[in-house]
């Protein structure tokens, strides 16, 4: 699928200040999106990463077995020569995975056009987001939680894209969940498709935007999803809690009650009956 269209994106500040809207170069942003080929990229992406270190043992390398089960004849059952056979329990496997390499291999230009169709296809979405420079000095991991609150992409699948490596912004957004940041040059077709929303440094795709003076924003409040989860748990348990120690207490108030009560007309009965026998 590939129309000539002149795609712009929202452009921000590091600390989330929006700005006016960019243009993306035709040279990648071209509109091209070939399904066929980033399905291809990402299976290569995915093999890549099998280690593919799974063995099984054939009955050459079963410990015993090294002797005849029983004799070859007279005993009226099938002849055998090691219990380590496959049709025995606990014998070798036959045809079971070995040691291998899953590598694929595909040629540069069929990468470029898979990661050229990932950037194109998250452009027409209109989630592709421009941030005008990251100036990290040390690495803060507030500065891009601040950022990602504001643009309101907690919670979603953010990748950030650098100009360069900027070990600065990859230190402070390697602890947020569901983030990832590396250079622009280095991105994987398989990390634009893992992606929600991809935020592109403006020099990274040829774009130099002028610095804005902005005063420094306000502390956005991160709210964690674990501790609306447990909320509600705390507060059954207390709403459940609560009556159990009350039952006992009022049990206990009835029995104290009830026994004064009972004790005195139990003593008083016998002294009447002693004084009608003096009085006789």
């Amino acid at each position: 699928m590939s129309e000539t269209t002149n795609f712009e994106a929202a452009a921000y500040t590091a600390l989330g200040t929006p700005r006016d809207r960019v243009a993306l170069p035709g040279t990648t942003f071209d509109g091209t999106v070939n399904l066929p080929v980033m399905h291809q990229a990402v299976k290569a992406y995915l093999a890549n990463q099998r280690q593919g270190t799974h063995a099984t043992k054939t009955r050459r390398w079963v410990v015993g077995g090294n002797q005849k089960p029983w004799k070859q004849k007279g005993t009226g059952r099938a002849r055998q020569g090691s219990t380590r056979a496959p049709h025995f329990v606990g014998g070798g496997t036959v045809f079971g995975p070995q040691p291998r390499s899953y590598e694929q291999t595909l040629p540069k230009g069929v990468k470029a056009l898979a990661r050229k169709s990932a950037l194109n296809a998250r452009a027409r979405e209109g989630a592709l987001l421009v941030i005008d420079r990251f100036a990290f000095d040390t690495p803060k991991t507030t500065q891009v939680a601040q950022l990602l609150a504001r643009l309101e992409l907690l919670g979603r699948k953010v990748l950030i894209l650098t100009d360069g490596h900027k070990p600065m912004v990859y230190l402070s957004g390697r602890n947020i969940p569901n983030v990832r940041i590396s250079a622009y040059s280095d991105v994987t077709t398989y990390d634009v498709v893992w992606s929600d929303v991809v935020l592109v440094e403006a020099g990274a795709i040829g774009q130099a935007l002028a610095p804005v003076t902005e005063s420094a924003a306000g502390p956005v409040k991160v709210k964690k999803a674990p501790a609306k989860a447990k909320a509600p748990k705390a507060e059954a348990k207390g709403a459940k809690a609560a009556p159990a120690k009350k039952a006992p207490a009022k049990q206990a108030a009835a029995k104290a009650a009830a026994k004064p009560v009972a004790k005195p007309a139990a003593k008083k009965a016998p002294a009447k009956k002693a004084a009608k026998k003096k009085g006789e």
